[in-house]
């Protein structure tokens, strides 16, 4: 067995000068799953590679230098070894985008906190026009869910998808649909959230919810009357963090009233058709409820 080795294999010392990288890497491929020996020794524990590994280790370690999680590494090298290059390519640039897009937010964030470090932001909140309106009371059929940052718009435009299309069971929708923030949603804290849809038939959609509660957290609730503090904001400033000026803007003009108090938890409200509307179209309320 031992000749077999010797002519068939590679030490792990060997394959690394092979492939460029160190035996300590290649170690830490094997214990992640991404790279396992050809043959490993039962006696000695040494490992062995096959000189036609070389090219999925160095492969694996320029992923690993793009920071890809090991789950999507192992669908590219296994894509790039099908001899699937395009998938493996189309793997590669769907996971840059998505860094992209991540640094991109990053970036704004950073320029928004620079501007509340030093003092600038003042302006920023001063774009802002807060005003007041009354709201009665509401029959919602709704959608809770807890959710990190990153995953919040696309469960919100879900989310009250799914309940805009089962107002048709419940007389339809009846106001502008709204997601309440019942804790903080951030990349560390997963809220819940809750989408609420306004409907006129409460009892169609207390037999809705009797029958769908449990497939998506749903339930059939009457918002009360309320007073809500808001601002409106275009499209673009829905994104994060353009969107955390726009509740500090309320807060500040609350904290400036000495005649209100909060009264419920903030919220989004959506009039507007999303999909339809421009980067600087009005197409949202940002409001807390007060008293």
């Amino acid at each position: 067995m031992e000749d077999a080795v010797d002519e068939e294999l590679l030490t792990i010392g060997a394959f690394a000068a092979r492939s460029r990288l160190s035996a300590k890497a290649l170690r830490r491929y094997d214990r992640l799953g991404l790279l396992a020996p050809a043959h490993v020794d039962e006696v000695t524990g040494y490992r062995y590679y096959r000189a036609g590994q070389t090219e999925r280790a160095r492969l694996v370690a320029l992923l690993r230098q793009l920071d890809m999680p090991l789950a999507r590494i192992a669908e590219v090298v296994e894509a790039s070894e099908a001899a699937d290059g395009d998938t493996a390519a189309g793997l590669l640039a769907a996971y840059w985008a998505d860094v992209e897009a991540r640094v991109a937010g990053q970036r704004t964030l950073a320029a928004y906190l620079r501007g509340r470090l030093s003092g600038g932001s003042s302006q920023m909140y001063e774009t802002f026009t807060v005003e007041t309106v009354e709201v009665p009371a509401q029959v919602v059929i709704t959608e809770t869910r807890h959710t990190l940052a990153n995953e919040l718009p696309a469960w919100i435009g879900a989310a009250l998808g799914r309940l805009e299309a089962a107002a048709r069971e419940c007389g339809g929708v009846a106001g502008a649909p709204f997601v309440v923030y019942h804790a903080e949603v951030s990349a560390e804290s997963d809220g819940p959230a809750e989408a609420c849809v306004p409907v006129t038939d409460e009892a169609a959609a207390r037999a809705w919810a009797e029958r769908h509660g449990r497939a998506w957290e749903t339930a059939v609730r009457v918002e009360p009357a309320r007073t809500l503090a808001y601002t409106r904001i275009s499209k673009a400033q829905v994104a994060h963090p353009q969107i955390l000026a726009a509740f500090e803007a309320v807060e500040r003009w609350i904290a400036g009233r000495a005649d209100l108090a909060y009264d419920g938890p903030c919220r989004e409200v959506y009039f507007a058709d999303w999909d339809a509307a421009g980067p600087g179209d009005p197409v949202c309320d940002v409001a807390f409820p007060v008293r």
